[in-house]
């Protein structure tokens, strides 16, 4: 049986790939610091023969034996990583370091859950995986951007001095069932405050546009890129590229809550993207992707999982 490391296990994306590894009748070894992930994640898989929770973090070295590691450990919402860049830098770099010398110590092959935050404020339209971006170095999300950025330099060095078997996902705004709730991002804040019947928050005038990929769609891409020929390591774009602004993304849930919510706007983060679109032309030639789920479907299961964890 495969035994497959998730770092970051308990965390949003962790969760579901966890899920669909015991699924597929995979050995899946969660690892995870418990800092942002929420145990209750995984409380149905703690039982499983073909489950195992390991609670520690990949700051530190690997030691638990694994035939494949998928790293999407590392803070992913602007409020957590602003709030500890020093802590977020480091997961990225050293967390990347550590699971790539376990993989070349054991012949393992790992794929590195990096970011469409590597963009920056885009320059071009959409972000095809040539572009190289347009990043502040030091601005206070810097931590996130230039950590991806770094750790994905690390996954190819180790690609091209060792001989790693690496991929590279580069993973555009997703949302579903098992964010956290107080996690910052735009679906989660839109939809708690729409169910709650608050004012929804929008930064800006609400123009700067976002493109959506429900996490079935995502994860379904991570494991074919996990699964493709050894040349083949991306970097490669998983997103879903139907593209609307904030203000739309707004009014769609507010209708879709039945809420009366009124729209609020507050001032631009710094370095917030003013427009974000994946070109997934090299995913859908290369691993046969493309996303599945609609915007409208994703939105209504998403805040179902919502409206059952407010009414608990």
């Amino acid at each position: 049986m495969i035994r497959t490391l998730v770092a970051g296990g308990v965390g949003f994306i962790g969760t579901h790939l966890c899920k669909r590894l015991l699924g597929e009748g995979r050995y899946a070894i969660c690892l995870d610091n418990l800092y942002t992930g929420s145990i209750a994640n995984i409380k149905s898989l703690l039982s499983h023969d073909s489950f195992e929770f390991l609670q520690s973090d990949v700051i530190k070295p690997v030691t638990i034996k694994a035939d494949e590691i998928y790293n999407p450990a590392c803070f992913a919402s602007p409020r957590h990583y602003i709030e500890d860049p020093v802590f977020t830098i480091k997961t990225s770099f050293l967390g990347a370091l550590n699971l790539l010398e376990y993989s070349q110590k054991n012949n393992c092959k790992i794929l590195q859950a990096s970011t469409s935050e590597i963009y920056g404020d885009p320059d071009i339209h959409p972000q095809s995986e040539n572009y190289w971006g347009n990043v502040n170095p030091i601005g206070i999300r810097s931590c996130y951007d230039e950590g991806k950025r770094a750790a994905e330099s690390l996954f190819f060095d180790f690609n091209r001095k060792y001989g790693v078997r690496i991929k590279v996902v580069r993973i555009f705004n997703t949302y579903g069932p098992f964010m956290q709730p107080d996690d910052g991002r735009v679906i989660s804040n839109f939809i708690l405050q729409a169910l709650k019947g608050q004012d929804i928050t929008i930064y800006g005038s609400g123009d700067q546009t976002r493109c959506f990929c429900y996490i079935d769609d995502l994860v379904e891409g991570m494991i074919r890129l996990m699964r493709s020929k050894d040349d083949f390591t991306g970097p490669v774009n998983i997103g879903n590229p139907h593209e609307l602004t904030i203000l739309e993304l707004a009014k769609i849930i507010i209708q879709l809550t039945g809420s009366k919510s009124k729209l609020v706007f507050e001032n631009l983060p710094q370095d917030d993207p003013k427009r974000r679109k994946p070109d997934i032309s090299l995913a859908n030639r290369e691993l046969s992707w493309s996303p599945a789920v609609g915007l409208e479907e994703g939105l209504l299961k998403t805040i179902d999982h919502f409206k059952r964890g407010t009414n608990d």
